[in-house]
């Protein structure tokens, strides 16, 4: 009995939760870095990828070059003050939205993997896995040389 009082209480619960995959988010954006943006005082981290931190170097030809702000300035220009509309999938431990987001139907998280401006996020998800792949044979962005991966890179630092 105490068994079927739980299930009905959990199911109880989740009717009245919020229906995150569901919520679409959308309007101006401001980036934070290659992974992050702000719509109005929504936080959206964005699904499946990593982008290397604003401060983080990567090294091409054993130089230090600001792989970390090229990221950032990629996701700048792709959106290029146009409506960002993102897809919600769920919240992280830091209250972000977790999303998928487009601009003019292009796919943001996407594009940053596939041109090399972040990796794709394995840990959380095997979406962009082929993007990343496409950047690594192409070069493109930080596979241009060397770089730490930017999970590692923010458990360092």
């Amino acid at each position: 009995m105490a068994a079927i009082t739980w299930i009905f209480s959990i199911l109880f619960i989740f009717s009245f939760a919020p229906n995150l995959a569901s919520k679409t988010i959308t309007g101006n954006a401001k980036v934070v870095d290659g992974d992050t943006i702000h719509i109005g005082l929504n936080k959206i981290r964005l699904h499946g990828i990593d982008a290397p931190e604003t401060n983080q170097t990567c090294e091409k030809k054993n130089v230090a070059w600001p792989c970390g702000k090229e990221s950032t300035k990629a996701l700048i220009n792709f959106i290029n003050n146009k409506k960002v509309i993102c897809n919600v999938k769920g919240t992280d431990q830091f209250k972000r939205y977790i999303s998928v987001c487009f601009v003019n139907k292009l796919d943001m998280n996407e594009f940053m993997v596939k041109n090399g401006w972040a990796i794709a996020y394995r840990f959380y998800s095997k979406d962009y896995t082929e993007s990343e792949d496409k950047a690594k044979k192409d070069k493109a962005g930080i596979w241009q040389g060397s770089f730490q991966e930017p999970y590692l890179f923010r458990k360092n630092n």
